[in-house]
Formats: C-alpha cells, structure tokens, sequence
C-alpha cells in the first residue's frame, strides 16, 4: 500500500480502505479453544492487505478467577498508510462460558489514528436480559438471547464447535442493532502453509452471507485459527507466526 502519488484525493476518501480493513480485521481475527475449559495464551499473527504487509496483531485470552474470561486482541500498523497514520485497534471482551460458548458480558472497540478515531462500547444486562451498544452512530439496545457471542469472540465460540467435532455451527451473534445468527460450514481440508509451519487445516465458510470470509483451522493443534481470508473491503490475509500457552 502506499501513500504517494493519489493526487487529488482528501484525506477521508484515502481513510476508507485502511478503516475497511481494519473492520474486517477486528471482525474476524479471533480464536478457538477445546470443548473443555479453554486454557490462556498468547498468539501472534502477519496481517497483510491486497499481497502487501500491513501490520501485526497480538492475542491473548486470560482467565479472570471469577468465572469469567478476557480476550484481548491488538493490532498494530507496521506497513503502507497503516504505518504512515499510526494506525492501530484494541478491542477487550469479557465473557463467561455458558457451555461451549463464550457469553458475552462486554466488548469494547477502539480504532486510533492520526486523522481519525472510532470506538464501539457494548454492554449486556443479564438481569434485564438486554444488550446495550454506543458507537458514533448512536446507541441502540435490544433483547438479549441465552448464549449470545459478540464479533470479537466469534472465532473462539466457532473453534470450540469445530475441536468437538461440529460441521456445521450456526451462532447467536450480538450486532449493532439485534441478536443476528451466522452460520458456519467445513467445506473441507486444505494444505495452508504459514509463517507457524504447515497444516492440513479445516476450511470453514460462512453460509448465509456472501462476505467472502474464510478460515482455516487446525484443531488438533493450536486452539485458533492458523489463517484467516476476508474480501469484504479489501483482500485482507492473517497468517499465525506464534503461539503459546500461559
């Protein structure tokens, strides 16, 4: 990616990709742990944008002691305007799991660069069983569904379906402004080669939407995805380098 040469474009309309990108990149970047209790660590990942390096993300699940669980995924811009702006998302959920699922109790989203700042706060009110979202768009509140997952914890509640054996998983997910449920198919092994080693890896898809997301997970290995395909706003590719248990 680079910056020179757009002559004639604002700052904004030079923004839209890079926002795009990183969007796609909190969305799906996320992972999976065992049917039984999760386990913490660190994972490190490449993340690249139409063939071109864009920067790093660091991911780290903890558990809190008090039934409840931090997932906590950092990117940082290391390459083309990413770099260039500073760019960098940090996005912290909280959850407890309620079978094989990561209930959400909160998720918070904050995008930082040099122009521009975006921040997403969700909350959930077991007791009034209502979801409660801010953002620059508003706020919004709805009802809350038993089992509810949020687009940051997404991935570990579709890896912990696939390392019990699951093809086909369909989610409860807690969006902008309603419960929405995604579903997910294996549509088959693939050979993925990454900077963490090579892998005959599980290829899932989303079905209910053309989003042209894919995921490649190795299950009887690490607890994650090892790679990671979007091309909604962009051809956005993360690769696992690392990882470890805490």
């Amino acid at each position: 990616m680079h910056h020179s040469g757009r002559r004639g474009q604002t700052p904004g309309m030079t923004m839209r990709p890079l926002l795009a990108t990183l969007l796609a990149l909190s969305f799906w970047l996320g992972t999976a742990t065992a049917a039984t209790t999760p386990g913490a660590f660190t994972a490190t990942y490449e993340v690249s944008r139409d063939g071109s390096p864009m920067g790093t993300a660091t991911v780290s699940l903890q558990n809190d002691g008090n039934g409840q669980w931090t997932y906590r995924k950092a990117v940082k811009g290391t390459g083309g305007l990413a770099a260039l702006l500073g760019a960098s998302t940090d996005e912290t959920s909280r959850f407890r799991w309620k079978g094989q699922l990561p209930e959400a109790i909160s998720y918070d989203y904050q995008l930082r660069t040099g122009i521009k700042d975006k921040t997403r706060h969700l909350r959930v009110d077991w007791n009034a069983r209502q979801v409660h979202v801010e953002s620059g768009k508003g706020s919004e509140s709805y009802p809350a569904q038993p089992g509810i997952v949020e687009r940051n914890t997404l991935p570990l509640a579709l890896g912990v379906a696939l390392q019990d054996g699951q093809q086909q998983v369909a989610l409860a997910v807690a969006v902008r402004q309603r419960v929405e449920t995604q579903q997910f198919r294996v549509v088959g092994k693939e050979n993925i080669q990454v900077p963490a080693g090579s892998f005959q890896a599980q290829r899932v898809d989303r079905t209910d939407a053309d989003r042209g997301f894919s995921a490649w997970y190795a299950p009887e290995r690490y607890p994650l995805p090892v790679k990671l395909s979007q091309h909604d706003g962009g051809d956005l590719t993360m690769e696992l380098v690392s990882y470890k248990a805490d």
